[in-house]
Order: structure tokens, then C-alpha cells, then sequence
């Protein structure tokens, strides 16, 4: 009894005005309002009422959600911006409006206030919004759209197909269903940044005589000064560093080409049709430019090959001294992006000088990137039967 006397004489001890159990239920009662207050400010913010104040994403967004079945179907049945955009659960609805603030730093700044900057950062705002919908496998989607409440026998063949199979893996829906509520951004000539987002812009000081591996397709140089482009350096290429002047270096690039024509075309080995770099013609006949070697005669073809060294300069961005990295992204992208119609391949189902035929197939049906293309095809031939003598 006497801890709770003490408690009774804690609670009514006076302070220089109120009691401290006044206090107490003043504390309790102001903390109700405010959490009300914010649980009210919470849903005004999260109505498309809210989303669609902002001139940039009423003029864009809006609209083109506006043309998709989402917004009108004979369901009579809509999403609302916060229905795909905003988690339903409350600690990741919270954390989702701090993430928002990015948006507010946008609004105030005028960064997509029109047209053209909101088509300039389409491509970065969608690969943001597509890593998020990746990271909880499409929750938003999945709070209307359930596998388990799929009707197969109304789908067609090829639908049942790709959908049980997404259904076994519990497949994040944008993996294949990108563009289904906005338009697509223009991924022809994009430099993957979801893969710079990963790898970042390279080393920071490259050094002679280390080599490294490049991160993009990069242009090749005649020297360390002019901006004439002597070729193309691809991506996933090793190449040793021989000469570094400011943002330059002198690059060697070992590998084999075909003795036809001015043979500007380096290849990662002898018969293997592996790109590595593809010089101008100018560049090719250039003394100095490509130091031959042995030559060896393809049984396959007829054709004779020459080893070769290019002794070439490009700009010291994007380069790793690691290769992993992008086999790991090639790898995922290759999961994902290439199973929206079957099954994908294993990698060593075909051999090296297959794959590209094989590949260049299947991209016309997703939305890839340039340089992410040829990152995965790169990576789908040499991780081939070529190399990988267990599919034999």
C-alpha cells in the first residue's frame, strides 16, 4: 500500500500552479488533438485531390492515367494516385510521406514544371518508382490484383502461362506490366541508370599499368586533346591503363578480329563473336592504332583471325576495377525483364555466338536500355556452354 500512497502523493504534489496529475491528464488530452490533428493533415495529403494540386502532375501523369483502364474500365472500379503510389500499411505510409519531401523540393524548384523537364526526368522518376514497386514485389498492385483470385480458365494460353509462373515466384507486377497507368520513358538512347545508380561513375583516379573493366559503352579518342571519336570502347570490356593525361588515358585492348576489310572490329576471342570495341575506319588504318599477332583460321567459317592489341584513349569515367558488379545487375535484369513471356533460358543453354541472335529476339517484347542490353547479352555469352562446360 505504501508504493501506491506515494504514487497518490506524487500525482498531488503541487506545482506552482497545477497539480502534477493535472498536468499528467493535460499532457494526455493535447496529445490526442495533435495525433488527431496529424492523422487528419496524414489523409488530406493522401487523396488525388492533394496529388493533382501541382500543375506538373495534373498536366501529365493525370492525363495519361486518364486513357488507361485503370482509370476507366465496365468495372466502374478506378485507382487513385495514392492506391498505387502510397503503401496502404501505416509505418511504410509514413515513411513513404518523408520520402515525399524529395517531391516538395521539386514543387518549390520548378524541376518538372513543364513539358520538356518533365520528359527530361521521366526516365529517372520512373526507374525511382520502379525500384520501389521491385522492393515489396508490387504490394500496391497486389491489393486489388491477387493471384489466388485469378480466373485462369477465362485467360488465353499464353496468359496462363506467364501468369502461374509469376504466381510460383510471387513476381513483382512491373517486372512485366511497366507502362500500364503512364507513358513508358524513352529507353532507346538512356545510359541504364538504374545501373549507375548502383555503380556509380567509376574510380575516382585510375592507374598505370591496373586494369579496369568499363561500366557504359564509352567513345574512343585518337589522342588526349581532340573530341573526334575514333570508335566505340563496350560495355563490360577489360582494358589496361597505359598513359593517363587529365581525364584521359591511353587504353590496351586485347582481342582477335576477322581479316576482312579494314578489320575494325575487336572481338573478346578467337571465333567468338563477343564485342569489344568497334574502331572507325580511320582508326583501324591508323599506324600505331592495332599491333597484330598470331593468326589462326575459324574451322567453322573459313575465316582467318588476327590476335591484336589497340593502343586507344578514352575519357577515365565509368570504369571499375571490379566486373562483378555488372554481372550481378545483367544477372537480376536477365531474371526479371526477360521473363515476361516464357521461361527465360538458363545462360549456358546456348553457346557464345548464339546467344545474340537468341537475345536480340526476346528485347523486342521489353523495355531495355541500350547500354542494359548490351550489358546482358555481354554477359549471357560469356556465362554460355561456351564457357561453362557443365551444360555440355
Amino acid at each position: 500500500m505504501r508504493w501506491l500512497l506515494n504514487i497518490w502523493r506524487t500525482l498531488t504534489k503541487p506545482a506552482k500552479y497545477l497539480t502534477l496529475g493535472s498536468i499528467g491528464i493535460s499532457a494526455f488530452l493535447m496529445g490526442i488533438i495533435f495525433w488527431g490533428g496529424f492523422n487528419t493533415a496524414l489523409e488530406a495529403t493522401n487523396t488525388e485531390a492533394f496529388c493533382i494540386s501541382c500543375h506538373s502532375m495534373e498536366s501529365k501523369p493525370y492525363q495519361e492515367l486518364q486513357q488507361t483502364v485503370h482509370f476507366s474500365n465496365h468495372s466502374g472500379v478506378r485507382a487513385t494516385c495514392p492506391d498505387c503510389h502510397v503503401p496502404h500499411d501505416y509505418g511504410r505510409k509514413i515513411a513513404r510521406k518523408l520520402e515525399a519531401s524529395h517531391d516538395v523540393y521539386g514543387w518549390l524548384f520548378n524541376t518538372v514544371n513543364t513539358p520538356e523537364k518533365f520528359e527530361a526526368k521521366r526516365l529517372e522518376m520512373a526507374s525511382r518508382e520502379w525500384k520501389r514497386f521491385d522492393r515489396d514485389k508490387s504490394a500496391a498492385c497486389k491489393n486489388c490484383h491477387q493471384y489466388d483470385s485469378m480466373k485462369w480458365d477465362s485467360m488465353s494460353k499464353l496468359a496462363v502461362k506467364q501468369m502461374k509462373r509469376a504466381a510460383e515466384l510471387d513476381q513483382s507486377c512491373v517486372d512485366c506490366h511497366k507502362g500500364i497507368a503512364h507513358k513508358l520513358p524513352e529507353m532507346g538512347t538512356a545510359r541504364a541508370p538504374e545501373l549507375i545508380a548502383e555503380v556509380g561513375r567509376g574510380v575516382s583516379g585510375v592507374q598505370v599499368g591496373q586494369t579496369y573493366f568499363t561500366a557504359l559503352t564509352k567513345p574512343l579518342f585518337f589522342n588526349d586533346k581532340t573530341d573526334v571519336e575514333a570508335g566505340t570502347l563496350n560495355i563490360a570490356t577489360k582494358v589496361k591503363i597505359l598513359e593517363v593525361k587529365g581525364n584521359r588515358a591511353k587504353i590496351g585492348i586485347d582481342g582477335w578480329r576477322k581479316k576482312i576489310g579494314a578489320g575494325r572490329v575487336i572481338y573478346y576471342d578467337f571465333g567468338l563473336n563477343i564485342l569489344s570495341a568497334q574502331l572507325t575506319k580511320d582508326a583501324a588504318l591508323e599506324e600505331g592504332v592495332i599491333k597484330t599477332f598470331e593468326e589462326k583460321e575459324d574451322p567453322m567459317t573459313g575465316l582467318k583471325w588476327q590476335r591484336v592489341e589497340a593502343d586507344i584513349w578514352t575519357d577515365t569515367d565509368y570504369l571499375l576495377t571490379d566486373l562483378q558488379p555488372l554481372w550481378d545487375y545483367a544477372r537480376s535484369t536477365y531474371s526479371t525483364a526477360c521473363s515476361v513471356c516464357h521461361t527465360q533460358p538458363a545462360e549456358a543453354h546456348f553457346d557464345a555466338n548464339t546467344w545474340p541472335g537468341m537475345f536480340q529476339g526476346m528485347i523486342a517484347f521489353v523495355n531495355m536500355d541500350q547500354d542494359t542490353q548490351a550489358l546482358v547479352q555481354k554477359y549471357l555469352q560469356e556465362h554460355s556452354s561456351t564457357f561453362d562446360k557443365s551444360a555440355h
